[in-house]
């Protein structure tokens, strides 16, 4: 994901003050006259989390309230607007952490758990970043490239170390979801 975006909604001297100090946050800052622009940008931006700072109330059906900090006092308290800012960036990342979409399952990065309809697993860690790094592949993914980007590749690793994970993950999803399906291999590799 890349980074989230502030956007700030007719505050021309507040995105300026900001706009001199972005370096020292993790999200990028945009200055905007109107909320429709916002979503067009989010739009072409493909962002989960984006925040919109304002000193108007606005109701905006594709806007929920954690996405709105309103300011609605001033003089302004600035670290209480970054502290703001930080919370909710943090609250949109775990619901989007929380339900991803894989293959007709959904994904709870936040608490290791795959589901699909009524059933649910219970993933490890290193199971949960293989099919994270398989799903954002548009191809298959040898078990070298597996072992560099999950593992962060160490020269004592040896391969049928993934090819035991990929399996065990496999032999899970069969048990519980009667899935062979949802992690594939050809002779190019792991894909999903």
């Amino acid at each position: 994901m890349s980074k989230s975006a502030v956007y700030i909604l007719n505050l021309k001297d507040l995105y300026n003050i900001i706009y001199e100090i972005r370096n020292f946050f993790n999200f990028e800052l945009f200055s905007s006259e109107d909320v429709k622009s916002v979503i067009e940008n989010q739009k072409k931006r493909s962002d989960k989390s984006f925040i919109i700072i304002t000193k108007k109330k606005f109701n905006e059906d594709s806007i929920n309230n954690k996405q709105i900090v309103t300011i609605d006092s001033f003089p302004l308290n600035f670290f209480s607007l970054i502290e703001k800012i930080n919370s909710s960036l943090l609250m949109q990342q775990y619901d989007f952490q929380s339900n991803i979409n894989i293959a007709g399952y959904k994904l709870d990065i936040n608490s290791r758990i795959i589901s699909f309809k009524n059933k649910k697993l219970k993933l490890t860690e290193r199971e949960t970043q293989i099919i994270l790094f398989l799903k954002k592949q548009n191809k298959p993914i040898n078990i070298d490239i597996l072992q560099k980007e999950v593992w962060g590749y160490s020269q004592e690793l040896e391969t049928h170390t993934v090819e035991t994970h990929v399996y065990r993950l496999r032999k899970k999803l069969k048990k519980s979801f009667d899935d062979q399906n949802f992690i594939k291999s050809d002779k190019k590799g792991y894909f999903i």
